[in-house]
């Protein structure tokens, strides 16, 4: 056998081991597209209908994929390696009021109030919409943090005080147009350290609840370096040595971590720090997660989280992702464009049952090759779900997330192959799908997906 890939994957799509009609039943299911499947697109996180920056930008794309950053090692062993997350918000009070960072959400009529900065040439000026009785941080950040969400505005103050007169004063201030991926002016803190906005990091209790948590989270570290990475802007720190890891610096949960002993509402938090990873965004305590308060937390299952150590982390290299230093977009991966025909054509294709079905797959665009990948090759027939694999075994599954690749390798350019020549198909819709994922771990996963698909409909 030729262990090419480029041979190995042809030979994938030129054979199959029993006709479509012989297939065994499975659970009928839809097809991507009435499952909600479009290629490559990801809804951005949201909070009462106002999008939380673009699905492009740093907070919002994933980090999964991307190279272990070369001192990963030393800032683990900075920050603690044997020590555990700590879930820094849940339900209740501690020490005297409520756990985590809340945020308040205003209209666009809320009255606009100016607020004295101790910081003032690196905060912005204002005003900001602070409502007659702010929720605010407990503790001694008391972060104010504040949408305007009919103008999509997020305002956030550090160490915010109301005073006697009425007035009030802060340490600093920053404001973020939701809609921008502009970052803070080069070397300025905001209300955090690093100089990045803190409302896009929390981990709120209605995205777990919802199954998803759709962008990076914030945690703190005691000793950080006096520099900082993009997204970052600001360092705070003296410390220059190497070990010490920078503002902005990224980690996530590496992927072999087994999360499936953790009660369900942990396993959402925890595929988010595999997917989006965490950031660096304030000195603090090691490895403090950052959330808001919410009395629908359960603040045992939370604590799970303390099993989770620095050991499971590895720094992350988000470098490759920078459009432009002055800009929170990440470079996206160039689209793919399989192709996939059914007798030549594409879309619907009708035929007699009597008539002879060839389908036909390539993929032309080499921008990606080299790239490693899982390949698809699936059909929804009458009688349910099936897909190939390697060496042309096709196989019946329950649903889309039990299906297997066809190859899973480095991609290439792929000339039009036949995937499948057979004849006397029952009466009835079949639907064909061939694919590329760039997250090669043999998960069909959405978020990198492009995918072609063709219909024949058997009368």
């Amino acid at each position: 056998m030729n262990d090419d890939p480029k041979n190995n994957i042809i030979v994938v799509m030129k054979r199959t081991s029993r006709p479509l009609y012989t297939w065994r039943t499975g659970l009928v299911l839809a097809g991507f597209l009435a499952l909600g499947c479009t290629p490559c697109a990801r809804a951005e996180p949201a909070i009462e209908g106002c999008r939380i920056f673009p699905s492009d930008n740093i907070w919002n794309v994933p980090v999964d994929s991307l190279p272990a950053d070369a001192r990963s090692d030393d800032y683990v062993d900075t920050i603690g390696r044997t020590t555990g997350l700590h879930p820094d918000f849940g339900s209740g009070f501690y020490d005297g009021g409520p756990i985590g960072i809340p945020y308040n959400v205003v209209s666009g009529a809320q009255a606009r109030v100016s607020v004295a900065f101790d910081y003032a040439d690196e905060s912005d000026a204002g005003p900001y919409p602070i409502p007659a009785a702010p929720l605010r941080e407990w503790g001694s950040d008391h972060h104010i943090l504040i949408i305007d969400r009919e103008n999509a505005i997020l305002y956030e103050l550090y160490a915010a005080e109301k005073q006697q007169d009425g007035t009030w004063r802060a340490g600093s201030g920053a404001i973020f147009d939701l809609n921008s991926n502009a970052l803070r002016p080069d070397t300025w803190t905001s209300a955090d350290a690093a100089g990045l906005p803190i409302l896009p990091g929390l981990v709120r209790y209605d995205e777990v609840s919802a199954g998803e948590i759709k962008h990076a989270v914030r945690f703190t570290a005691p000793e950080t370096r006096r520099a900082y990475v993009w997204p970052a802007r600001h360092y705070a720190s003296a410390l220059t040595g190497s070990r010490y890891p920078p503002m902005g610096q990224r980690f996530r949960l590496k992927a072999d971590f087994d999360i499936t002993s953790f009660s369900s509402a942990v396993q959402v938090i925890l595929r988010a720090f595999k997917k989006y990873g965490i950031i660096l965004a304030d000195n603090g305590s090691s490895w403090y997660i950052s959330g808001v308060p919410d009395e629908r937390w359960d603040n045992d299952v939370l604590h799970e989280l303390s099993r989770v150590t620095g050991n499971d982390f590895e720094a992350v290299d988000v470098s490759s992702l920078m459009v432009d230093p002055d800009s929170g977009q990440a470079r996206q991966a160039a689209a793919l464009h399989p192709e996939i025909r059914a007798n030549g054509s594409t879309g619907t294709v009708v035929i007699a049952g009597s008539q002879s079905l060839s389908i036909a797959v390539s993929l032309p665009d080499g921008s990606s090759s080299g790239a490693n990948a899982d390949w698809w090759l699936i059909a929804i027939a009458p009688s349910g779900i099936y897909y190939c694999v390697y060496p042309g075994l096709w196989f019946g599954a329950a649903g889309l997330d039990l299906v297997q690749p066809a190859f899973q390798g480095a991609l290439f350019n792929l000339p039009s192959t036949g995937a499948l020549s057979i004849s006397g198909l029952a009466a009835g819709t079949y639907h064909f799908y061939f694919g590329v994922d760039r997250l090669m771990n043999g998960i069909l996963d959405y978020d990198y997906l492009d995918y072609a698909s063709v219909a024949v409909r058997v009368e």
